[in-house]
């Protein structure tokens, strides 16, 4: 579903993984330039996220590495794909970089919990979390 900007409500809990997150960081700053609106984007879910050690992180939540399945409710389309460092992406074998808009909207959910993110359309679209299997 596509719904208009700011129109849902708070978002939902987030986990990151405290090395993770310090390189998630790093990489907003750098496509800050190129990416204003993402980078910030990125930067807001960083501040607001819970940040933990690597073994106080549940498998069920998402971090660099995941394999997960998502649900995008505007199309009804299910999704399945590993989430990346930009230089491991590649859209044919099913990889997302994290610094896409799906990405990012990502990391940190658990499954089952949903987040509206921007379309880049002045929109927001909602993905719902359904599976992840964590990095081997």
């Amino acid at each position: 579903m596509n719904l208009p900007a700011g129109s849902l409500a708070a978002k939902p809990p987030i986990r990151l993984v405290d090395a993770e997150a310090d390189l998630l960081a790093d990489l907003a700053l750098v496509i800050e330039p190129q990416s204003p609106e993402l980078s910030r984007l990125i930067l807001e879910e960083i501040d607001r996220a819970e940040i933990v050690a690597s073994r106080q992180l549940p498998s069920d939540t998402v971090r660099i590495g995941s394999d997960v399945e998502f649900i995008s409710e505007s199309t009804g389309r299910t999704h399945r794909v590993k989430l990346v460092l930009p230089y491991e992406a590649d859209i044919e074998k099913g990889a997302i970089s994290v610094l896409t808009k799906a990405g990012a909207a990502l990391i940190g959910l658990s499954a089952g919990q949903s987040i509206a993110w921007p379309d880049g359309h002045g929109g927001e679209r909602l993905l719902t979390l359904v599976s992840v299997d964590p990095p081997v």
